[in-house]
């Protein structure tokens, strides 16, 4: 098949996590098919970045949009009533830009990543599947509570909004792939029960077991400019380990990500090391003893834990994130709710190294069973042909349903 991938961002480096299960399918999707890439990028993309997809790309076509007019259709978004994120997204130049290099290309079938990418294709006659990833309205929705004032009135706001994008892709794509059954059950339609579920996967060969003495007690990790990690960052950093210094009052905490937002940045102390941007991260896993991501917001699949997990890293999380993972509690992983959960927990794995040692065991066997990219990129790969193959009929009756 020859598979155009359309994406919202560039797809390389991998600090985000849409990034990271864009590259992987593209990956995985290269070893049997034809793969033409079609991405909008705000900043300028490096060519080493570009030469990372070379070898899975037949061809690579990066748009780059005006801020100013990101912006503006921003304001444009809110007073015809859209979501301000889609309207961020989309623009008369990728919209142009995707038609002529789609009909360059003449693909057998689309593959979307997220409702931001809706608006570029939706007059394409070419078979179209589109990858929720997550349900971005619930991720916005829980955002929403966690705030005050005008910004909570501008997420309420975008979360109709999303949800109306939610609702209305199924008159547009033909079929549909998200990243957990928990955001395929919050996506707002009837049908939601035949979008199918493709978990992330996590590289085994690069993510592995290190023999190495750990130089810290605790470890978070992701991109620290993404508000639910911002959020778990200092619900961490100002109410779990005040309550785990008390007991052991030497316990550190290694808060390792890209692009630290100014609220992370400050909880350094003598105690947290906040490092920003690290080239590999696995050197952050390695150098901890526990991983713990006490997420209370956001959407989707934490593919740190999955990192984790495959470095043998025993790991603390809440559950909104094993809903979405599905490690057994108390065997593979430890949920924990409140911060005195959290803190009772780490001291214990601190304190309990036979414990500890077990809890990561169970939890690396967990994910070297289940969480495989080879496995999804082959489903991802059938419903393509799928969806390919499907009659006109079938097609337009679908849409009708929505």
């Amino acid at each position: 098949m020859k598979i155009l991938i359309v994406l919202p961002r560039f797809p390389y480096p991998l600090e985000k996590g849409d990034k990271l299960r864009a590259y992987n399918q593209i990956k995985g999707l290269s070893k049997t098919n034809e793969i033409v890439l079609f991405c909008v990028s705000h900043k300028k993309v490096r060519q080493g970045d570009i030469d990372k997809l070379k070898p899975y790309c037949s061809a690579i076509k990066v748009v780059k949009p005006s801020k100013l007019v990101a912006y503006a259709n921003v304001v444009k978004s809110f007073f015809s009533i859209d979501s301000l994120q889609v309207g961020y997204w989309n623009s008369k130049k990728i919209r142009a830009s995707y038609s002529r290099f789609e009909r360059k290309q003449k693909p057998d079938v689309v593959y979307c990543q997220m409702i931001r990418t809706m608006e570029w294709v939706a007059k394409s006659e070419f078979p179209k599947v589109l990858d929720f990833q997550d349900a971005l309205s619930k991720n916005v929705e829980r955002r929403m509570y966690k705030t005050k004032g005008l910004f909570r009135k501008i997420l309420h706001y975008e979360f109709k909004m999303l949800r109306s994008c939610e609702y209305d892709a199924f008159s547009c794509f033909d079929a549909f792939t998200i990243i957990s059954e928990q955001d395929r059950d919050a996506v707002p339609h009837t049908r939601n029960s035949e979008i199918k579920v493709l978990p992330n996967g996590v590289d085994t060969d690069y993510f592995k077991p290190q023999d190495c003495e750990p130089k810290y007690d605790v470890l978070f990790c992701g991109n620290m400019n993404y508000a639910p990690n911002v959020d778990a960052a200092l619900f961490l950093a100002k109410e779990v380990m005040p309550l785990v210094w008390k007991h052991r009052p030497e316990t550190t905490l290694l808060l390792a990500g890209a692009n630290p937002a100014v609220s992370v940045r400050n909880l350094q102390t003598s105690k947290i090391k906040v490092t920003g941007w690290v080239d590999d991260i696995r050197e952050c896993y390695a150098q901890a003893k526990i991983f713990v991501a006490p997420m209370q917001i956001g959407s989707g699949l934490q593919n740190k834990l999955l990192e984790a997990m495959a470095m043998r890293k025993p790991c603390i999380t809440s559950p909104l994130a094993n809903n979405a993972l599905g490690a057994m509690d108390g065997k593979q992983i430890f949920e924990a709710e409140v911060a005195q959960d959290y803190a009772d927990y780490i001291l214990r794995l601190l304190t309990d190294k036979a414990e500890a040692d077990e809890l990561a065991a169970n939890g690396y066997n967990f994910v070297m069973e289940n969480y495989n990219w080879d496995k999804y990129s082959k489903e991802l790969e059938s419903l393509l042909e799928e969806v390919k193959n499907m009659d006109f009929k079938t097609k337009q009756s679908s849409k009708k349903k929505a």
